[in-house]
């Protein structure tokens, strides 16, 4: 493997602030566990303890939501069909809709019920009328996070109700999260909505506990938790011009706290991050030696664009490899990927991008193959005379 390090000239005229992670380093978020992740350039901003399964509270209820979507999706159900309410659903405590066995709401009036007003009894009825049973639908949640990439999730229960076996990592919920923002646009929206007086039952229970929503920063979900053993927590999404974040965070020591650091991380990856493109698809990068070929060489060009988020606080550059296994040996089609380019920024995943011939080789015609294999044999002849030498 040939590697070729160098800086991107391009960025000088593109990016006037670029740093190696300073910005990271600098920010200490007081959540005992937390991720921050870019949607559009695909950037994980922080991780603490993500990936730990920890008791996720309400926050879960975003897998069921999921669930419910999906059979939306599938047509299985409408958002106007209507759903029985069991004993189990109504005498489940907690935060509630305050259902009783003789209502019969309809699959929007839940997604309202789960989203506003955290509703328990909601969960229970959406996973008794899409599964059959609570325990049932606990066991599709888990099998369908798995697929979904979600590897430190495990549900017992629809609501996020205490359970020994019922946890979620931060990481997951945030994959969670992203694919509720870009899967589910016909959906979505729900996650802003403030206030749900479903029936004008119990009106202290009427609004959103999204501490965020109406600061005017972007925020347009997505769900509270908070349990004694888990403490309080939310996931969070916010847009602002083309950016989208989405983030979590548990164990915070009150509702006032939450709100307070979730303010801040908003903040924090919005001002200290700014989104470039540094690499443009076509843009000559390199040059490979070429074996056996019409040329010696052959250029190497990026496959594609490549946007980045750059902590905006140093003045240092933004390192570049290109990778290949050379000499290429002919013929080069034009467009072939022949290498890769590795750009990085510390304290970011790096960002690969493909590299590909940027015009056709021909393999070289009979003569100058024939020289080539006689100067190898020279070379070889060369040095096995040199090592037959006596000493002295």
């Amino acid at each position: 493997m040939i590697v070729m390090r160098f800086l991107l000239a391009v960025l000088a005229t593109l990016i006037t602030l670029v740093t190696t992670g300073a910005a990271l380093a600098q920010f200490d978020t007081r959540a005992s566990s937390a991720y921050v992740y870019d949607v559009g350039t695909n950037t994980v901003l922080m991780e603490k303890n993500a990936e730990v399964p920890l008791p996720p509270a309400s926050m879960s209820k975003l897998m069921t939501l999921n669930m419910l979507f999906e059979a939306l999706r599938s047509n299985r159900v409408s958002m106007d069909t209507r759903f029985g309410v069991s004993s189990r659903a109504t005498a489940l405590k907690g935060s509630s809709m305050y259902l009783t066995e003789n209502d019969r709401p309809t699959v929007e009036e839940l997604i309202q019920g789960i989203i506003v007003q955290s509703g328990n009894d909601a969960c229970v009825v959406v996973a008794e009328g899409l599964a059959g049973s609570e325990d049932t639908f606990a066991r599709q949640m888990t099998a369908r996070a798995r697929e979904l990439g979600m590897m430190n999730s495990t549900f017992a229960n629809s609501s996020g109700w205490p359970h020994p076996d019922h946890r979620m990592s931060m990481k997951d919920l945030g994959i969670l999260a992203e694919r509720l923002v870009t899967e589910f646009p016909e959906y979505y929206g729900y996650f802003a909505q403030k206030t749900f007086p479903y029936d004008g039952r119990v009106p202290a229970n009427h609004n959103n506990r999204n501490p965020l929503l109406g600061l005017g920063i972007g925020a347009d979900g997505l769900k509270t938790g908070h349990t004694s053993e888990a403490g309080y927590g939310l996931v969070g999404s916010a847009a602002q011009g083309d950016r989208r974040i989405v983030f979590v965070l548990s164990g915070m020591e009150s509702d006032k706290a939450r709100a307070e650091e979730s303010e801040r991380i908003v903040s924090w990856a919005f001002r200290q991050f700014v989104e470039r493109k540094v690499v443009s698809k076509g843009q000559s990068i390199a040059m490979a030696d070429v074996w056996l070929g019409d040329s010696a060489e052959v250029g190497m060009i990026a496959g594609s664009d490549a946007e980045m988020l750059i902590p905006a606080l140093s003045l240092n550059s933004i390192e570049a490899e290109a990778q290949f296994t050379g000499p290429i040996q002919a013929p080069i089609a034009e467009g072939q990927e022949i290498g890769k380019l590795v750009v990085r920024i510390n304290g970011l995943p790096d960002t690969v991008l493909p590299l590909l011939a940027d015009r056709n080789v021909a393999a070289a015609g009979f003569v100058p193959r024939l020289q080539t294999a006689a100067g190898i044999l020279i070379s070889k002849a060369l040095g096995a005379a040199d090592r037959a030498l006596p000493e002295g």
